[in-house]
């Protein structure tokens, strides 16, 4: 696997964990600082999900990554969908993860979607997540 890839895999599972750990671990974050997503989202009929939005962040001192997941009938059971390299220089950029659940997991219609810009900042010999901003809201998933 070509390094580029790998290294976006790695710390975008590693993005996803962080979140998991969820934004309480985390410093408290500069309201200048936030990320959004769109109201929709797209879904593809071999399960891929396509979701976007916006983000701003600064003062970063490692990697900063874009997660995000997706639910529908469970709230409790979420799909990653992709990841992404946030660029943190105050500017307000776009976003877009795509990711692929199993086929008719998800369908088009509501969904919930939450979205995280999580800093691994170098502590020691290890990365500690930072949040910066983490929002959920809810979808619409539409058919391509």
């Amino acid at each position: 696997m070509p390094v580029r890839p790998a290294l976006a895999t790695a710390l975008g599972a590693a993005a996803l964990l962080c979140a998991a750990v969820g934004p309480a671990a985390a410093d408290p974050a500069d309201p200048a600082e936030t990320i959004t997503v769109d109201s929709a989202g797209r879904l593809a009929p071999d399960g891929t999900v396509l979701l976007s939005g916006t983000y701003r962040c600064t003062a970063a001192t490692g990697p900063v990554l874009i997660s995000s997941s997706v639910s529908q009938s469970d709230p409790g059971l979420r799909h990653g969908i992709g990841g992404s390299v946030a660029r943190c220089d105050g500017a307000e950029h776009r976003w877009e993860n795509s990711g692929k659940a199993e086929p008719e997991t998800l369908k088009a219609g509501k969904a919930h979607v939450e979205a995280a810009l999580t800093e691994l900042r170098p502590s020691g010999i290890l990365l500690l997540p930072n949040f910066h901003a983490v929002t959920d809201q809810d979808v619409k998933l539409t058919k391509k």
